[in-house]
């Protein structure tokens, strides 16, 4: 019967890299023959299509020609690891991508992605609240905001001035140390981020005063913000490295910029377009006028036309707000309402009276 490794793994034949490790992950921790209720023929169908799908190399070839081109000594055997395992321990396994799986079952870390870890800054997020106004032109907005910076006095390094800057004797400059765990599957290396040197290969002779070494200092940070035309209510603005600054000279985070738009009395948004209220008499929605209305362009002319009726719409093509993705802009709609006189004077009662023996 022909396999079919994507359904093995429950994925969708354009799956990404990412989905691909997540799907085999959820399934090895469900079939791993090792737990409870573990199905250890599962396990080898999920294996063995991991091995094939999470190498763009085997999985371009099992696109094209199918299951048939792997059948034989496409991936590693599951039988062979686990026997080499079971034979005195002596086999070391570096799996990559398995072995985080692996590390996660067992307690131990499984692929060199762990090593150096970053020490990039931390993102931050503000909130700020802007006019309809605004969100129709456009803005620079300036922003004060309280965050660690680069220490000017270290440039960022973390060393005083004239001291030196050395590479770590622990892990020589990588960042990282060798690590290994026996398992039930064998011997197991991977690596662990150096605990020395905080994973960054580098050791201070002397620390900075002004900022103890971490490179770093706060202080309140003075940053522009450009709000784009057209910009909706609940989206979010991202500027890169306006945010904590990394430890020792590391890159530092993002500012996440959430938009809050007021909502505005005279105008209701829908998507690019706006709409407004136009009262109108009873003259007005009869016989047709032309009425002054104020649009958040300027003055505009807008021509009523005869016989309209309370809740039809009038659109002023262009005059909502602008596209964010592309050129142009929304529309503007007017909708009518015939208002009712409140109190009427005994002329306008004879008139009224005369038009209503006219059946109108």
């Amino acid at each position: 019967m022909k396999k079919d490794y994507y359904s093995d793994l429950g994925i969708a034949n354009n799956a990404s890299q990412d989905d691909i490790k997540k799907a085999f992950r959820k399934l090895a921790h469900q079939h791993h023959p090792d737990k409870q209720g573990g199905d250890e023929k599962r396990f080898k169908e999920i294996n063995e299509a991991y091995q094939v799908l999470s190498d763009p190399q085997k999985r371009q070839q099992y696109d094209q020609y199918g299951h048939a081109n792997h059948q034989a000594g496409a991936g590693f055997s599951w039988e062979d690891m686990a026997r080499q395992g079971g034979n005195g321990g002596g086999v070391q396994f570096d799996f990559g991508d398995l072995g985080d799986v692996f590390g996660d079952m067992f307690g131990f870390g499984g692929s060199k992605k762990g090593a150096r870890r970053d020490t990039r800054g931390s993102d931050l997020q503000i909130d700020i609240d802007i006019e309809l106004k605004e969100a129709i032109t456009g803005l620079k907005k300036e922003l004060r905001i309280p965050k660690s910076v680069k220490c000017d006095a270290c440039a960022g390094s973390g060393a005083e001035p004239g001291s030196k800057v050395i590479t770590c004797p622990t892990c020589a400059g990588s960042g990282q140390v060798a690590t290994t765990q026996r398992t039930i599957l064998g011997v197991f290396q991977s690596a662990a981020p150096c605990s020395a040197c905080k994973a960054t290969g580098k050791k201070i002779e002397k620390k900075c005063k002004a900022c103890s070494g971490d490179g770093r200092v706060r202080k309140e940070g003075k940053i522009s913000v450009s709000v784009p035309a057209g910009i909706d209510d609940g989206q979010t603005l991202r500027l890169s490295g306006e945010g904590e600054a990394g430890s020792q000279g590391a890159p530092a985070g993002d500012l996440y910029v959430r938009i809050h738009v007021r909502s505005d009395k005279r105008f209701a948004r829908k998507g690019d377009d706006l709409y407004s209220d136009l009262e109108v008499s009873y003259s007005q929605a009869a016989l047709g006028d032309k009425i002054k209305f104020l649009t958040h362009d300027g003055m505009m002319e807008v021509k009523v036309p005869a016989a309209i009726q309370t809740g039809q719409l009038i659109r002023l093509s262009n005059l909502g707000l602008p596209h964010l993705q592309k050129k142009g802009r929304g529309d503007l709609y007017i909708r009518i309402v015939v208002a009712t006189p409140k109190s009427l004077n005994r002329k306008q009662k004879e008139l009224f009276e005369q038009l209503k023996r006219e059946g109108l």
